[in-house]
């Protein structure tokens, strides 16, 4: 143990260990000879390129961290989902039930999404894929048939070996969604959540089981909005060229007044 004095810089050593201190004394100034002879090796090596610590370029430790950072950093979600990795279904064997996730594009460009399953045959999804504008949302619907559990095992032991795949692809702006963009573009294409299936048990309420309620009561009332047809507030078109807006009507209607009032005048 050492204490330095900072008025006359002499260090003071409160315990002596010759033998050990000798050799710490002949270990550093090797050290230091080697770590000097190193440097100036390094130095004529390098010439006039700018070091860090008298060891290592400049340009090539900070291009070599960054490269480390970059492998470190995961890749950028475009999708937002919740739930975020799971899909709850309702454990009733011998249905075919629902379960609902919620997708928004959390990135600054339209976004196209596609779902995908281990078991197709017994499972579909409401949209399978779509094209979403920046900040734009979707509530999804799944549908999953429950079989029945073996050796009378209980709801919440029963696992499912289903898993769903949403992959994301960026598309350049709005377009009509189709899954063949996703085969052409295969160097594009982002894996953004594998979803593991989880039952719930209906004879149980749960917060998890009162949202997905919430969830595919929304889902239903956006798929009855889209099958409305589209409000007409432009002119209406009859045939081919012909065009009558709401002002050519009521004058026509109008001039008709004016004569059948004309005709009953003259009687």
């Amino acid at each position: 143990m050492v204490i330095a004095d900072e008025k006359d810089g002499k260090v003071w050593g409160l315990f002596k260990l010759p033998f050990r201190n000798a050799q710490s004394t002949t270990t550093s100034r090797s050290s230091s000879h080697n770590t000097l002879h190193y440097r100036s090796q390094q130095h004529q090596s390098l010439g006039n390129t700018s070091l860090d610590d008298g060891s290592v370029p400049r340009s090539n430790s900070s291009s070599s961290v960054s490269s480390v950072a970059r492998s470190l950093l995961p890749a950028r979600r475009r999708l937002k989902l919740d739930p975020s990795n799971k899909l709850y279904f309702p454990y009733e064997p011998g249905k075919q039930v629902r379960s609902a996730i919620k997708i928004k594009n959390s990135s600054k460009s339209h976004v196209a999404f596609k779902f995908q399953t281990t078991v197709p045959k017994s499972c579909f999804m409401r949209p399978p894929g779509a094209i979403l504008s920046p900040g734009e949302s979707i509530i999804a619907t799944v549908f999953k048939f429950v079989e029945h559990p073996e050796n009378n095992e209980k709801p919440m032991d029963q696992k499912s070996k289903a898993k769903f795949k949403i992959m994301s692809l960026k598309v350049k702006g709005p377009m009509d969604y189709v899954p063949e963009l996703f085969d052409e573009q295969k160097d594009q294409v982002a894996i953004e959540q594998i979803l593991r299936v989880i039952f719930l048990d209906v004879e149980r309420p749960s917060p998890t089981l009162e949202k997905l309620k919430r969830q595919l009561a929304e889902a239903d009332a956006a798929l009855e909005e889209r099958k409305k047809p589209a409000e007409d507030t432009g002119p209406k078109i009859i045939g081919e060229g012909l065009v009558i807006d709401e002002w050519k009507e009521r004058r026509e209607r109008y001039l008709a007044r004016q004569q059948v009032e004309g005709v009953v005048d003259s009687v």
